[in-house]
């Protein structure tokens, strides 16, 4: 699994949510902020406008895709002098796990496709803390074919859902979001950040380690054996993973090892000490004792109660976003 699709599977607790809205002119909604979520519009049909907090109102057109990776609130309008009511579809409710919802009026309709990703703060990645408030990927005719392709997809099983729906549905909505971040690092203003997670990927050495480490976290990976794997000294090696990621290699991988132990104490029934060795501990002691420093809890009560609060430090490096 490459670093994006494995940040995504550990940040994302519970199922995504989704429905398909329809409004008639005149309306205007506004969306909440809902901390620990992510959310998403796609424009299906209509000419609506973004209302941020701040900032001129933004002309939105059809195929237009917006990501809102730290769950801020916003408003959608048929105009931005259209009084807002409080949202019809707010991508943290369960009500809006899975369905479609038409509201009368005697203007235009516009459809938006509407949903959220409930994020885990415990296990939060410094891959979406860089991410800006808002990501808007314009449509462009003959850009992002796959980007439409699960658009298109999407929309057409929440409209007629059949056989199979709730798993095709959950699938589509995680090919989505990795659409969204795939067209945001590529083309999109992440491709030119100087620093940062945007340019980690990039790095073909950095990415290899980074890669290395997901794929296999319980290796007794080494400062030289990293390295090397690099292709770089110890000293270059270092420094360039410091600036590019935000914290020193050694500091990641355990974030990583203790990230990947939080998902398995979550979802999964393995047994404390099998965890520790999945994750590269070499006894159950020093696990137990690392997970607690870095959690605040130990393993138990986070597999029974979650985490009180975002983890801090973790042995000499904080998770921290650079760029």
């Amino acid at each position: 699994m490459d670093v994006l699709s494995d940040v995504m599977a550990i940040v994302r607790t519970g199922r995504p949510r989704s429905a398909r809205v329809e409004w008639h002119a005149p309306w205007g909604q506004r969306f909440p902020s809902s901390p620990g979520s992510a959310g998403f519009q796609v424009i299906l049909q209509g000419s609506p406008w973004l209302i941020p907090p701040t900032g001129d109102p933004i002309a939105l057109g059809v195929g237009d895709v917006m990501f809102f990776p730290h769950g801020h609130g916003y408003a959608l309008a048929d105009s931005p002098a259209t009084p807002l009511a409080e949202s019809a579809c707010d991508p943290g409710d369960e009500a809006c796990l899975f369905g479609s919802a038409s509201f009368p009026g005697p203007g235009a309709a516009t459809v938006m496709l509407c949903g959220g990703y409930q994020l885990d703060p415990s296990r939060s990645h410094p891959i979406l803390r860089e991410l800006p408030e808002l990501i808007h990927l314009p449509a462009h005719l003959g850009h992002r074919p796959e980007l439409r392709a699960a658009v298109e997809l999407l929309g057409g099983e929440i409209a007629n859902p059949r056989l199979g729906a709730d798993t095709v549905v959950a699938s589509l909505l995680d090919t989505l979001l990795l659409y969204i971040l795939r067209a945001w690092y590529d083309t999109g203003p992440g491709r030119c950040q100087v620093s940062g997670w945007a340019a980690a990927l990039a790095d073909p050495a950095i990415s290899a380690v980074l890669d290395a480490v997901h794929d296999d976290p319980a290796h007794p990976w080494t400062l030289p054996s990293l390295a090397d794997l690099a292709g770089l000294s110890r000293a270059a090696f270092s420094r360039r993973f410091t600036t590019l990621v935000g914290q020193s290699p050694m500091a990641y991988l355990t974030w990583w090892r203790l990230a990947t132990a939080g998902r398995l104490l979550r979802e999964s029934d393995a047994p404390q000490a099998e965890v520790a060795t999945r994750v590269g501990y070499g006894s159950e002691f020093a696990f137990a004792n690392a997970f607690k420093r870095h959690y605040g809890v130990a393993p138990g009560r986070y597999r029974r109660e979650g985490c009180p609060r975002p983890p801090g430090p973790v042995d000499g490096g904080e998770v921290v976003a650079v760029g």
